[in-house]
């Protein structure tokens, strides 16, 4: 199964037309959830979501007296909704600035949008090094930790049936900071062995033929 990095998440949403809220049919805006546990005890969801800051909808000026009639608690309630769903639920604000940090305003759209340009143009790169066999420039593209994550996880895709045994070392040494690029890297490192028959020795990590019964640097056998 297939987990979407936050970076994936939010190019998806990012896409997504915003919807009306259901207590008051005004746009919605686009919203980070924090990095902390809502009143059930639970996770979001979801990374984003879209939040209503209308501080003149029926459920946020209602919301007010429901809380402190049924809870004795100065709060209320902002409608949210979550991305590609009709899935609407309440959150609870304790005052009109509650969750305002967390909207995602126009200037992060626009670098969002820069963001989209360089990896449409990065992985029309990576189709043509592809199509040319241009291994390294992949390999390159793919240790460029400034490249979008979408574009270094594509260059992973594609790196082990192009890049020579000496791209290996450069691939072991990187922590990616990813656990799914690092799994695809470490995939792409397998392939590569496939293609050159080769494998690293348990005891020296130095590169030896697959079938090699003792190693011609460390020279430990391998039979064992």
């Amino acid at each position: 199964m297939a987990f979407e990095t936050k970076e994936e998440v939010f190019e998806r949403v990012i896409r997504q037309k915003r919807p009306l809220c259901k207590y008051c049919h005004q746009e919605m805006s686009l919203w980070e959830a924090p990095e902390i546990l809502i009143d059930d005890g639970l996770g979001w969801g979801s990374p984003y979501m879209f939040v209503c800051f209308n501080d003149a909808c029926r459920l946020y000026v209602e919301g007010w007296d429901n809380i402190r009639e049924n809870y004795g608690r100065t709060a209320s309630y902002r409608c949210i909704c979550y991305p590609g769903t009709e899935t609407y639920e309440c959150m609870s604000v304790y005052g009109p600035q509650g969750g305002r940090g967390q909207i995602i305003d126009e200037a992060a759209l626009e670098r969002q949008k820069e963001i989209e340009v360089q990896i449409e143009r990065g992985l029309a790169r990576i189709d043509d090094c592809a199509a040319a066999g241009d291994g390294e420039t992949i390999l390159g593209i793919l240790l460029d930790a400034v490249e979008p994550m979408r574009v270094r996880m594509s260059a992973a895709a594609v790196i082990g049936d192009l890049a020579g045994i000496d791209a290996v070392e450069p691939l072991r040494n990187r922590k990616f900071g990813n656990a799914v690029l690092q799994k695809r890297v470490t995939a792409a490192i397998d392939k590569i062995h496939e293609h050159h028959f080769t494998r690293e020795c348990p005891f020296c990590a130095e590169i030896i033929k697959k079938r090699a019964v003792v190693c011609k640097h460390c020279g430990r056998d391998l039979t064992a």
